[in-house]
């Protein structure tokens, strides 16, 4: 099954005309995933027909207007459409109060399940799971609470080697166990290897999203050997001070973490609107690290 990304919005604080404020969808195992909604995420999803009633799950990084803006306004359009599915909403201390507040001042009830599941502050650990992947959320060092999250596939069950299988002669009953990794006996007492009757899954694949973040080496460890790492990188390198005191990285500082966690591929992002062109930004990055992407809107990246 798949698993794929789309960068919705590729820009800071400030949107422009070429690149939204920060959201994400992540498909994956047949999950539909939203990370950050800054303001007009849903005329992003329409414009790249992504269907808003397929949002299983939606992670927030920070409550800064350009990362949670765009959420009453989608949960707003959800209802309108007539959804009756929960949903569950995943961010820092405060996410909840956010949102009940927006529906108590604008009349608006939700009338479809709501799971908050706030995080505290520096907390690590897992946030969401079932039969098919799991969420992990880290802390990042920004002006507010700001929370990182990684994606991990689960590994599936193995193959079935049909004709190793035959030769063996036991009963079909046992293949679930078989692809599921267990050596079997049957009641004539024949004992079946898995590895002999079956194949390897293919390897699980993870994805990060790092938003909004200071340079902080402590995220390595929850990054390492990821396949498709987002960093943001809101300056170039001649800013790196403003990008200090702002509690921003710049694409050198991006790269850097890439390369210290052994992440396979890196993606840019969260630009000022300063730029118009992102050439610098890639040349520093690849100086560093050289699998590196600059995204336009509605771009989509196979993990």
């Amino acid at each position: 099954m798949s698993f794929t990304v789309t960068i919705l919005g590729t820009g800071a604080a400030v949107p422009t005309l070429k690149r939204g404020t920060t959201a994400q969808y992540v498909s994956c195992q047949q999950r539909s995933i939203l990370i950050d909604c800054g303001e007009g995420t849903q005329i992003q999803m329409r414009k790249f027909k992504i269907k808003f009633q397929n949002i299983q799950v939606i992670l927030i990084s920070h409550l800064h207007g350009d990362h949670v803006f765009g959420l009453p306004g989608l949960i707003s359009t959800m209802q309108l459409l007539g959804r009756k599915e929960s949903i569950t909403i995943v961010g820092p201390v405060g996410i909840k109060e956010f949102l009940l507040s927006q529906f108590k001042l604008s009349g608006l009830y939700s009338g479809f399940p709501i799971d908050f599941r706030e995080v505290q502050p520096e907390t690590s650990g897992l946030v969401f799971e079932d039969k098919c992947l799991e969420i992990l959320t880290f802390p990042l060092s920004h002006r507010i609470q700001t929370q990182g999250y990684r994606i991990n596939e689960k590994p599936g069950k193995r193959g079935l080697d049909k004709e190793a299988f035959d030769k063996t002669g036991v009963s079909i009953s046992y293949i679930q166990k078989l692809i599921s990794g267990e050596d079997i006996q049957d009641n004539d007492g024949k004992i079946v290897k898995s590895d002999d009757v079956t194949f390897a899954p293919k390897p699980s694949k993870s994805y990060a999203f790092c938003s909004d973040t200071a340079y902080h080496p402590p995220i390595v460890d929850s990054l390492l050997d990821v396949d498709l790492l987002y960093h943001e990188a809101t300056f170039i390198d001649k800013e790196s001070e403003r990008a200090s005191s702002t509690f921003h990285s710049t694409a050198k500082q991006a790269a850097t973490i890439a390369l210290k966690s052994n992440s396979k591929r890196l993606i840019l992002g969260h630009f000022s609107a300063r730029y118009k062109l992102m050439e610098k930004h890639k040349e520093e990055a690849e100086s560093i690290f050289k699998r590196v992407f600059i995204p336009e809107d509605g771009e989509l990246f196979n993990v």
